[in-house]
């Protein structure tokens, strides 16, 4: 009786599909007509310009008589270029994304003291609520741990006193608290997962008093809490790469839209971890690794840079790879000739191959790096520039660090969690803002009511 309900039920919907395909088509030549931004895109592929910010800003070319005159990348933090706000603190043996994090809510980089007591909130605010774990992520498992992190964000709400109280010293209270549990939640979804899931035994660790963010979350996540302070160091610098990029990307801009209506913060920022886990965005370094499987089994010989060539017109084709023709960790809306972020992640990918006997694979990565921008240039037949992006060497890292690919994009957003809160409380706090409510022209034609009875 059920299978048979279900084979009508999804006879039913296959029918409904076809009816939504009949009547919800545009023609993309309409697109063109009334000079629809799509994307938030102007025509030579810049963004739209929707607001002003002091957070971040990325620089990947130059306006010269209306073109764009492709440049070295560069990704700046409140005013400071992020090879100089890492050389800082790398010349300084410290860790650096709790500093990092300081900077963009703030303002200004921290003394000593100040940054002392950030540090010391940070992790007194780790904890997650009594029973958090129990009742919000073991009793509602999830195979993926970025849709168990924007559930577990948005359940925040109701352990908060006064979440819905705008006060500035409220927000900041709210942010700090998000950007300590993060990580915390992040460690035991994975664990439950890897329990329900995967048929693991499961280990929940507390947050140890002390750690940095970075050393905190590989002790969390690994069975016997084990480390080294390199992988601590190299885990910190990813963090405060991917900890910010301006406004007008896709989680960012999602969290300030939702904030420009007035709403709480978790549910903003829940809708930015949403925003974060597609494939397009923070979910790429995933499929990057994911598309370097198809590659790796797909090339016998990984230096032969034509058969290499070969594959990678297949993957545009749809024809290899995960059948999107997309080709994964290539191509940025702003970068040019070169993503800041990926430039320092390929030094420390290298480092990294070299100790793990990993050269073989840089080497790949790096040909593909080197190979794909001439055969999109080739398969589009257009002149855009294109460079690797932050994706490319991301996953790589964390591959060698021993972090499971299921954890990359969850990486990303405790890193990101910081940009999210910064550019939340700009937003709520600009002067003058208003709703974010962009146009859409709509297309259809009159059509006349039809009586039940005269249906088709």
């Amino acid at each position: 009786m059920q299978e048979n309900l279900a084979q009508v039920s999804r006879e039913f919907i296959d029918s409904l599909c076809g009816e939504f395909l009949k009547n919800n088509h545009i023609d993309p030549a309409d697109y063109e007509n009334v000079d629809v931004k799509r994307g938030l895109r102007n025509a030579d592929g810049t963004g739209v310009m929707a607001g002003l910010t002091k957070i971040g800003n990325v620089l990947g070319y130059v306006l010269q008589d209306g073109e764009r005159i492709p440049k070295p990348g560069r990704l700046i933090y409140r005013g400071i270029d992020i090879e100089d706000l890492i050389d800082g603190f790398l010349s300084e043996n410290r860790f650096g994304f709790e500093e990092t994090a300081y900077l963009l809510l703030f303002g200004a980089l921290p003394n000593r003291k100040q940054l002392d007591m950030f540090q010391h909130i940070l992790n007194e605010s780790c904890t997650l609520p009594p029973n958090f774990t129990e009742d919000m992520i073991i009793k509602a498992p999830s195979h993926d741990v970025m849709n168990k992190l924007a559930r577990s964000v948005l359940a925040l709400y109701s352990y908060d006193p006064c979440p819905d109280n705008h006060e500035l010293a409220n927000e900041l209270r709210m942010a700090i608290e998000l950007i300590a549990r993060c990580p915390t939640i992040v460690a035991h979804a994975y664990a439950v997962k890897r329990h329900y899931f995967d048929n693991e035994s499961l280990y929940l660790h507390r947050p140890q008093e002390g750690l940095s963010v970075a050393e905190n979350f590989l002790y969390s996540v690994r069975h016997d809490n084990q480390f080294t302070p390199e992988e601590a160091k190299l885990l910190d610098l990813c963090l405060v790469l991917h900890a910010e990029h301006g406004g007008g990307n896709n989680s960012a801009f999602a969290c300030r839209v939702l904030s420009s209506s007035g709403t709480d913060i978790y549910s903003a920022i829940s809708a930015a971890v949403g925003s974060l886990k597609g494939p397009r965005h923070g979910g790429a370094n995933k499929k990057v690794m994911e598309m370097f499987h198809y590659i790796g089994d797909g090339v016998k010989d990984w230096e032969d840079e034509d058969e290499i060539r070969a594959f990678l017109k297949k993957i545009l084709k749809g024809e290899a790879g995960d059948g999107s023709g997309l080709i994964y960790g290539i191509g940025h809306a702003v970068y040019t000739l070169s993503d800041p972020r990926a430039v320092i992640l390929k030094r420390c990918a290298k480092r990294q191959a070299e100790r793990a006997g990993m050269l073989d694979e840089f080497n790949l990565f790096e040909t593909v790096e080197r190979v794909a921008p001439d055969v999109l240039l080739d398969a589009k037949k257009g002149k855009k520039i294109v460079c690797a992006n932050v994706d490319m060497y991301s996953g790589l890292v964390y591959k060698m660090m021993g972090i499971p690919e299921e954890l990359y994009t969850p990486l990303f957003a405790i890193s990101r969690m910081v940009g999210w809160c910064a550019h939340r409380i700009e937003e709520v706090f600009s002067p003058g803002n208003k709703i974010i409510r962009p146009a859409y022209k709509a297309v259809t034609h009159s059509v006349p009511f039809v009586p039940m009875d005269s249906r088709i």
